[in-house]
């Protein structure tokens, strides 16, 4: 059952003791697994609060605010520039399903716009190096946590069989799927190191202050893996231009860690990102999700193949 924002407020009290909540405001990323408010203390300060509304979405909750108190500390020694939420205290839920609310300090800023970002030194930059940054990442911090960690071959096989489960659908245009598989079975094109990525980046997830990345959301699919897959939704959205800059920005703050194939992963993973919407329509059978799929493919074939 859905809490109420002033029931969430209340667990703000709670959590954080000395918390005076002034005002509550309902946040835009409430979802199908979490409640969310932003509160007001009475110094004005902006605090998020979010309850899990299952028991899968608590423990994904859990090990967020593990790895965001990790991300914490190394911004405070410098080893990323952007700054992330940082979990101020918890409250025990009442139900069966139990769990924590956890409350977070806001990061000030607004989400990226990417229609907006021109080439060249400035915002675009800032994102390349901020991506670049969240890659330079020890990746015990993503260990330490209990969060998924993949080796290059391993990760190669999962995209082949999401593959193969698509195909036998019957609902993948068949030169798509010939592309992807001949782009899966090239073997030089997965000899990557797998780093720290964030998993779920898009416009919501970067904030953007005076012109600049100032802080990165939403971490609850970090993971050691392909860091393609942070830059697919730019490869597949950004100007051409723009892309360029951002990843020119991103190699210069990378260490010397030679991957030629890192830009045609990202636009691979962009593609099947689609493929992974067309199945998740098939698992739950909903034909409006399946519909959209499949136009999605049809676009994308006719864009590839008929330009």
């Amino acid at each position: 059952m859905p809490r109420s924002p002033l029931a969430l407020a209340a667990l703000a009290s709670v959590a954080v003791p000395g918390l005076d909540v002034y005002d509550v405001l309902r946040s835009p990323n409430t979802d199908a697994d979490f409640d969310v408010v932003v509160v007001k203390d009475a110094t004005g300060k902006r605090w998020v609060v979010r309850a899990p509304k299952r028991a899968a979405a608590g423990a994904a909750l859990e090990a967020e605010r593990g790895l965001l108190l990790a991300l914490g500390r190394a911004h405070e020694a410098g080893l990323i520039e952007f700054d992330v939420p940082r979990p101020a205290g918890s409250a025990i839920l009442t139900g069966e399903d139990g769990g924590r609310a956890v409350v977070y300090t806001e990061v000030a800023g607004t989400p990226l716009t990417l229609a907006a970002v021109e080439p060249g030194p400035g915002l675009a930059a800032s994102i390349g190096r901020t991506l670049a940054e969240i890659h330079e990442l020890p990746v015990s911090l993503v260990e330490d946590q209990g969060l998924p960690v993949y080796e290059a071959a391993d990760y190669r096989d999962r995209r082949m069989a999401e593959l193969d489960t698509g195909v036998e659908t019957g609902l993948v245009p068949p030169r798509l799927a010939d592309r992807w598989e001949r782009q899966l079975e090239n073997v030089a094109w997965w000899r990557f190191e797998p780093t720290v990525t964030h998993g779920d980046l898009g416009e919501h997830q970067i904030l953007v202050r005076e012109g600049i990345v100032a802080g990165v959301v939403d971490w609850m699919d970090a993971r050691v893996a392909d860091p393609a897959d942070d830059l697919a939704w730019l490869a597949a959205a950004a100007p051409d231009e723009v892309f360029e800059s951002i990843i020119e920005a991103y190699t210069m703050r990378r260490r010397e860690v030679r991957d030629p194939h890192l830009v045609d992963r990202a636009r691979l993973a962009s593609e099947l990102a689609l493929l992974r919407w067309l199945m998740f329509g098939v698992r739950t059978e909903n034909d409006n999700v399946i519909s959209d799929g499949q136009g999605m493919l049809r676009d994308l074939e006719a864009m590839l193949f008929e330009s």
